[in-house]
């Protein structure tokens, strides 16, 4: 947890600096002048030992735990996004470590102020360095990009800012380019102007000869350097992997059938990667998400207990002790694992479902008799009752702050805690229920002409994990909720028959809403799928919830 905490700091830092970095080359579309302009704001961020120490830390701490996580990888098989993070990742040192010693470097050693006039000049005297540095801008961009992506895509509110991102990501480098190309082309025309030349470079020309020489040497040498620190990592990791092999193996039975030899030390996601078993995994095995968690059978007792981030991840999605991170969890001897989501969990479909783990309130509502209401009456008559009805319920979900997810004939299923919160969700779902029995009220009021007896409803409400998203087939996609907790608001509903009330509410809602409900009827039931049972209240008229809804909520 430490060292991903410590890699995305760096990484931040490192996408601020990036960020400034080609917004000044952008201003090269107008004048030099506008890139110094740019240049002298970065030098007030970075040019003290302050922000040098911050930002060349952040460069070496992100560079070390990068060779860190590639030393340790038991496998090189990866999905393809994480191969080109990490390829990408690689490529940066390669390609800019001689520019960064020349332009840092040539300040300190050789005394004079590199700015923009003199950089560009000299890349563009070179018909291989404009090319080079182009190709070292779109590598960074999209290393940074990626490694942003799949930090922010477990975020609710990252797919709805995609489309300004997407915006963002094309014309940073897009203009950037633009302002570079620009630059050059006019500090191609001062090759004939002698005086103009002598101006640029009259800093760098000012310094020892010697100075200069050790200059070009450090620059000539980076990349050689990095390129050799590499081969000694790689080198290091295949002594480990060799090493490793002689310690033991154990053996992962899958629920494929097929039985995969791992290597002590490796987890169960690299041992399934290994094997070119497809499995799901979105944050990339950074504990980040629980897309590749697997259910453990025989074996489980001697697996090391979790670690902090594995411990967290699990108990949020209230998982049960089988259940494990199979990025996580490193076996030491042989074991059964199921995984418990399919292999392409995560990947964007055009149908099937698209979503993401959040905690949300879920409401059942049943309509009750409509079996005896489509007998005794014609079908547009049931019709235009069933419209009223459901009229009723919308309009009472839409001022409560409630999401119509479905319905399926005489029933519907209603989200509340989408964007507010799950506390907000739970409370506001408890005035949904106070809403739909006054407008039901209302209803049978209008109807009383239509109908031989009210309109009467079932209401099953809980809360908790699920999958919220976008699913069902492409040509008609609803936005709702599947998961364990959305099947326990469905059975709760059905058990409001048995108690002969209307609200069968859970009391996690009830605590987690904040609201008394002790003075109604508690409960413990029987919930078909689920070992324990469900402590519920009965509310036999949920119009007398609004008065504990109106007093402030529990902290």
């Amino acid at each position: 947890m430490r060292e991903r905490r410590v890699r995305l700091a760096s990484g931040l830092l490192i996408a601020v600096f990036v960020l400034l970095h080609l917004l000044s080359h952008a201003g090269g579309i107008v004048s030099y002048e506008w890139m110094e302009a740019g240049r002298r704001l970065q030098a007030l961020l970075w040019q003290h030992w302050p922000g040098t120490v911050l930002l060349y830390g952040a460069l070496l701490t992100h560079l070390a735990l990068g060779l860190r996580s590639l030393y340790r990888r038991r496998t090189l098989r990866m999905p393809v996004w994480e191969a080109a993070q990490l390829g990408f990742g690689l490529a940066i040192p390669l390609l800019l470590a001689g520019h960064v010693v020349g332009t840092r470097l040539g300040q300190s050693l050789l005394g004079f102020q590199v700015d923009y006039p003199f950089v560009v000049t000299l890349l563009w005297n070179g018909a291989w360095h404009p090319t080079k540095q182009s190709i070292a801008l779109v590598v960074v961009w999209v290393h940074l990009c990626i490694g942003l992506h799949f930090w922010l895509r477990l975020h609710a509110w990252y797919p709805r800012a995609l489309p300004v991102l997407y915006a963002l990501a094309v014309a940073v480098p897009l203009l950037s380019l633009t302002g570079f190309v620009r630059a050059g082309v006019e500090s191609l025309a001062w090759r004939d102007d002698p005086a103009r030349m002598a101006e640029v470079f009259a800093g760098f020309d000012a310094a020892p000869l010697e100075r200069q020489a050790l200059l070009k040497d450090l620059v000539a040498g980076a990349p050689w350097l990095m390129a050799g620190l590499y081969l000694a990592v790689l080198a290091s990791r295949q002594v480990r992997v060799m090493a490793g092999r002689r310690r033991g193996q154990f053996t992962l039975r899958h629920a494929s059938g097929r039985s995969v030899q791992g290597r002590m030390g490796q987890t169960v996601l690299e041992a399934i990667r290994a094997a070119r078993i497809p499995h799901a995994s979105v944050c990339g095995g950074r504990a980040r998400c629980t897309t590749c968690r697997v259910r453990v059978g025989q074996g489980l007792q001697a697996l090391p207990p979790p670690s902090r981030g594995e411990s967290a991840a699990l108990t949020r999605i209230g998982a049960p002790p089988n259940v494990r991170l199979a990025c996580q969890v490193r076996p030491r001897a042989d074991l059964d694992v199921t995984p418990v989501l399919p292999p392409d969990a995560g990947v964007r479909h055009p149908g099937g479902v698209q979503g993401r783990e959040q905690r949300v309130a879920a409401m059942f509502v049943d309509l009750r008799g409509s079996t005896e209401l489509g007998e005794r009456r014609l079908p547009y008559d049931v019709v235009f009752v069933l419209n009223r009805f459901f009229e009723e319920m919308s309009a009472a979900l839409a001022e409560t702050g409630g999401h119509y997810a479905q319905f399926a004939g005489d029933g519907l299923l209603a989200l509340y805690g989408l964007t507010g919160g799950y506390a907000r969700g739970c409370r506001d779902a408890l005035a949904g229920t106070v809403a739909m029995s006054r407008r039901l009220a209302l209803l049978n009021e209008r109807l009383s002409g239509e109908l031989e007896e009210p309109l009467r409803i079932g209401i099953g409400l809980h809360g908790g994990e699920a999958i919220v998203g976008t699913m069902g087939p492409p040509a008609s996609p609803n936005f709702s909720a599947v998961g364990d907790n959305i099947n326990v608001a469905a059975r709760l509903e059905q058990h409001s028959k048995q108690l002969g009330c209307t609200l069968v509410v859970s009391a996690v809602v009830a605590e987690r809403a904040g609201v008394d409900l002790s003075a109604f009827p508690m409960h413990s039931l029987p919930v078909r799928g689920r070992e324990q049972l469900v402590r519920v209240h009965a509310v036999e008229d949920p119009t007398l919830l609004e008065a504990l809804l109106t007093t402030p909520q529990a902290a």
